[in-house]
């Protein structure tokens, strides 16, 4: 039965890295399969990392505005939450959601 294998792939060294690269491959606890997964998480953490950031640098833009400017805060409770003066009146014009 030995005859019938080449002789590159009965060289003990040959056996030894293929089954080293098999151990490797599949059965280590930081498999080759699981180094790709984790690189794959990794990329999609570091894009929302810097998503968030962005929002971040956008949101301390947009209260430093609101802070610093008195018509820029009046303006921002006007629209977002529908407050107005004593002497006022506020209409509401809700736009329907055409039906397909």
């Amino acid at each position: 039965m030995w005859h019938k294998i080449p002789p590159f792939f009965r060289n003990k060294y040959v056996l030894v890295i293929a089954a080293f690269l098999v151990w490797l491959t599949f059965f280590d606890r930081n498999n080759f399969i699981s180094q790709v997964r984790l690189a794959k998480t990794l990329t999609e953490k570091r894009v929302q990392k810097d998503f968030y950031l962005n929002e971040i640098k956008r949101d301390s833009i947009s209260m430093h505005e609101l802070m610093s400017d008195t018509v820029s805060l009046e303006k921002f409770g006007r629209e977002k939450y529908i407050m107005k003066k004593d002497d006022e009146d506020v209409f509401l014009i809700v736009r329907e959601k055409k039906k397909k």
